[in-house]
């Protein structure tokens, strides 16, 4: 149950405020908001994609589809050949141009996306929690926790975000008309992180099997793996939201400025379009 999995693909917000416009791509935005690069209709072999008219190969891209199809969840991935399949491959080369995009942009802004780790060598891998990773969509929350250059980005283009106090009071009228949800709040470890969720917003055999296991040990249902940590009371809301609001306002910013990066600066190549782009064979999510 991984915060960014494939199938949540969506990329919100139009416009950015940071973007920096280049005259190779010409954006284009398909349903749900998402913005996707400009089409590049005859791509040269072995290409990922365009980045400022400048071609990126397929290199990394390979690399990780083969560890996934040689790791310890290969089981649950797609068919090869697959029209799931090929929706992987777009989803997993869309974080990759997120990366090198991200990559770029630290660059010429001259970021830090080396440290500070262990022993003073490269930051770990970040970890979202459940909220982060919807409200910046599977791709970007994918490549923020796996890239020291996006989280550097992400922090470079929302750091002038603020919030009025209109805004946390109008959130505050709103919290306190809305009823309580209740119930305990559960800690769950799976392959892919850790994360709090109420019982009754799992899949029903899931939480049934937690329950009976107990705190400590690992279920498998339905090819969902987990282990119940620790379960508590729903925490009171926090006195002051300030800090919660301006982390979602820095999220839909970083996203807005994201959807307009790509836009403009990134060409995708056939096969490899954004899975949520209609204009692809693959994608057969229909209204």
């Amino acid at each position: 149950m991984s915060t960014t999995t494939p199938g949540q693909h969506g990329q919100h917000g139009r416009r950015g405020r940071h973007g920096h416009p280049h005259p190779q791509g010409h954006g284009q935005t398909h349903g749900h908001g998402h913005a996707h690069g400009h089409s590049c209709d005859h791509p040269a072999p072995g290409i990922l994609g365009l980045l400022d008219g400048r071609p990126l190969p397929r290199t990394e891209l390979d690399r990780r589809l083969a560890a996934l199809r040689g790791g310890p969840r290969s089981s649950a991935l797609p068919v090869p050949g697959s029209t799931e399949d090929r929706q992987l491959t777009r989803w997993v080369a869309q974080v990759v141009l997120t990366e090198e995009l991200c990559g770029a942009e630290a660059a010429a802004r001259g970021l830090d996306t080396e440290g500070p780790g262990p022993g003073g060598g490269q930051a770990p891998p970040a970890r979202l929690d459940q909220r982060a990773a919807v409200e910046l969509g599977s791709i970007a929350a994918a490549a923020f926790e796996g890239s020291a250059a996006v989280r550097a980005v992400y922090r470079a283009v929302t750091a002038e975000v603020a919030l009025s106090p209109d805004e946390v009071a109008r959130y505050r009228t709103a919290v306190q008309e809305r009823p309580a949800e209740g119930g305990p709040l559960w800690r769950i470890a799976t392959p892919d992180g850790e994360f709090d969720a109420r019982p009754q917003t799992l899949p029903l055999a899931l939480a049934a099997a937690l329950r009976t296991a107990g705190p400590g040990v690992a279920v498998t249902v339905d090819g969902w793996t987990a282990t119940l940590l620790t379960e508590r009371d729903d925490p009171p809301s926090p006195a002051d939201p300030a800090p919660e609001l301006l982390a979602a306002a820095r999220r839909i910013a970083f996203v807005r400025w994201l959807d307009h990066a790509r836009a403009h600066r990134l060409q995708l190549v056939p096969g490899l379009e954004h899975p949520g782009d209609p204009a692809q064979p693959d994608n057969h999510h229909r209204h």
